[in-house]
């Protein structure tokens, strides 16, 4: 296969190798650091960071306030707080010419505010920001205003455009690179638009090649394009290595570092890992932030999947064809069903399914009371980890901070789920991200006899290609 050289981002020459920003807690600064150091670019996740006490020991992210927006503040608090641990952490592990990027989500709660305050407080330790999850067209003022360079993640080309004439085209100097995150196959969230299906994968080639299209019509020729998603050898991507048609391009690899012993997780996330098969990871749509996401098909996402299959729609008087009258809560408040959905209704009842959750699109989903009691209680302890979110109808800018619309029980807290998972909580009853060629780890012979690599020892078997 060809060589695989040194690219130029960000003013400096580096490794084509990221390291990619991965949810809560997962991606920190001593895995951002050890990747820096072995010549890539490494990346902690600026999302609900974890920071420390004075005995270096994890401060858990417990809230006290007794209304949303004091919860929220607190929240912030600790996003900054956690944002400037990990950057220092990343700083020191890396050393002074390690290239560290902080990796933050648009649809987070107070994402400005959050990374405003640890570009602050841990000035001259980061060199970038990678941002994606919805439309960040201020990224590039905050990078101006703090003199980093910035790398937008998106899915295409029309996305790109859109950031680029809206704002970035004011600020292209501090344009560091534009990281291509592959729908279908990266993990966490993803940026599928309403006219691209789910369940027909479009090959990357031939979507990057447009994006360096439009990029060179913006005069973005030699600007690095970071893909994502699916990597793992690079022997497999050897065609687009010094191709004219993509000009630069580097590799960014999420799912890979979080087997390795730097990595936080815990040993039964490393070990589950392993033992996935083709299929395990599944793109779904339940995530409170409106997105698709990859995530392990564990017990937690089939109980979602069955949750929204226990579903029937409601009138709240006879009209058409629902002229079943069915009671629901513990008033039995009539509503109306078609009679085919009201035996189905019964049904699930008789099952022990006997709460039925309104959602905001006059549906009714099933439940255990037990369920229910856990749906309304997350709901109701919610402190704004999003600037919208539709399973608790919280919004950070509108009236009262709320939608206006019914929370949706169809979906899920997830701050305390993956604050969970990333603290040694339950691999089954939380959200596991995963990327879809996750399964490879079972199959590699790089892995075999339980092997587990250093950052360093991963870094440079990628780099031989195979």
């Amino acid at each position: 296969m060809k060589a695989i050289n040194t690219i130029r981002m960000g003013g400096v020459d580096v490794l084509p190798l990221v390291e990619g920003g991965k949810g809560v807690a997962v991606s920190n600064g001593l895995t951002a650091g050890a990747w820096a150091a072995a010549g890539g670019v490494g990346t902690f996740s600026a999302v609900n960071a974890d920071s420390y006490d004075a005995e270096g020991r994890t401060i858990r992210q417990i809230y006290t306030g007794k209304t949303r927006v004091e919860r929220h503040e607190e929240l912030v608090a600790y996003g900054i707080a956690g944002g400037i641990a990990q950057a220092r952490e990343a700083r020191d592990v890396g050393g002074k010419d390690a290239r560290i990027h902080a990796n933050i989500l648009w649809e987070m709660g107070g994402a400005e505010r959050v990374i405003r305050g640890v570009l602050e407080g841990a000035k001259g330790l980061i060199n970038g920001i990678t941002c994606g999850a919805g439309m960040p067209y201020r990224l590039s003022e905050i990078a101006r205003e703090f003199g980093v360079h910035y790398y937008p993640i998106v899915s295409s080309a029309r996305a790109f455009s859109a950031l680029w004439k809206r704002s970035y085209s004011k600020v292209s100097d501090w344009l560091g690179g534009v990281v291509y995150e592959d729908p279908w196959l990266a993990g966490g969230h993803n940026g599928l638009s309403n006219g691209e299906d789910p369940r027909k994968p479009e090959a990357p080639y031939e979507r990057v090649r447009k994006l360096r299209e439009q990029m060179r019509a913006f005069g973005l020729g030699d600007t690095p394009i970071i893909m994502a998603g699916g990597v793992w050898w690079l022997e497999e991507w050897d065609d687009w290595l010094d191709n004219p048609e993509l000009g630069p391009i580097a590799f960014q690899f999420g799912t890979r570092p979080l087997l390795t012993k730097e990595s936080p997780v815990s040993e039964a996330w490393k070990q589950r890992m392993t033992a996935l098969k083709s299929g395990d990871v599944l793109l779904q749509p339940f995530s409170p932030t409106g997105f698709y996401s990859s995530a392990v098909r564990n017990e937690f996402l089939q109980d979602l999947e069955a949750r929204s299959e226990r579903q029937v729609a409601y009138t709240s008087e006879p009209i058409g064809e629902h002229t079943a009258e069915f009671g629901v809560g513990p008033r039995k408040r009539p509503v109306w069903l078609t009679p085919a959905d009201r035996e189905h209704a019964v049904s699930w009842t008789d099952q022990g399914y006997s709460d039925a959750l309104r959602t905001p699109d006059s549906t009714l989903v099933f439940v255990t009371p037990e369920n229910a009691r856990e749906i309304v209680k997350d709901q109701v302890d919610c402190m704004g980890c999003l600037s919208h979110c539709r399973f608790s109808n919280w919004t950070q800018n509108g009236p009262e901070f709320s939608s206006g619309k019914k929370a949706d029980p169809r979906s899920f807290c997830i701050q305390k789920t993956l604050q969970d998972i990333a603290h040694d909580g339950s691999l089954e009853h939380n959200l596991m991200f995963a990327g879809h060629n996750a399964y490879r780890f079972a199959s590699d012979p790089f892995y075999s006899n339980g092997f587990i690599p250093t950052v360093k020892q991963l870094v440079e078997r990628i780099m031989t290609g195979r």
